[in-house]
């Protein structure tokens, strides 16, 4: 198999500058939003601000790939004296919990790091960090060539998220209805 440079993006995270604003939750809300910029729903942020105030906790965590299964550990972390569970560095949307799915659909949320027309600089959560403790990082990495996610895949499991929750006839109905407004 050969190798091929692609390009790898992350976005870092201080844990000792976060201070717990949400910032990077309201700028990611609204601009993904219907309409951009026309409200602000968290719920819809593709980063998730975990905080307990009270034990000096302040964990901003972006979305990343949807799992079908949940999994299967519970383990408790020790960090610089501060106890996390294992789920609060879980990027991934599953069954076991709410975060980074959709409110009104239940279809998962993924961080697209802003990736627009035109595109960003770096993503807004990390150019809206008041404290800079979230930083973009691009680097090159060679990897195994393979196929690319393509948008019919997603579309396939966004597809197989709606079947499961409202029933695959009425999903047909649903977009044969659609099919029929046009």
């Amino acid at each position: 198999m050969s190798k091929a440079k692609k390009t790898v993006k992350v976005i870092k995270i201080d844990l000792e500058q976060c201070n717990g604003c949400r910032s990077c939750e309201m700028i990611c809300s609204a601009f993904h939003a219907q309409e951009r910029y026309s409200s602000n729903n968290p719920a819809r942020s593709r980063i998730r601000m975990i905080r307990r105030p009270l034990e000096d906790i302040y964990l901003p965590v972006y979305a990343g790939e949807y799992t079908a299964a949940e999994c299967m550990g519970r383990d408790k972390y020790v960090i610089d004296g501060k106890e996390y569970d294992e789920c609060d560095f879980c990027r991934a949307s599953c069954p076991s919990r709410d975060a980074f799915k959709e409110p009104d659909s239940g279809l998962p949320l993924k961080c697209d790091m802003c990736e627009d027309d035109p595109p960003q600089e770096e993503p807004l959560c990390v150019k809206w960090c008041l404290s800079d403790a979230l930083t973009y990082e691009e680097r090159e990495e060679e990897v195994d060539e393979e196929e690319e996610e393509t948008v019919p895949k997603e579309m396939e499991r966004g597809l197989k998220s709606l079947a499961d929750t409202y029933g695959l006839d009425n999903l047909m109905d649903t977009i044969a209805r659609m099919s029929k407004k046009e």
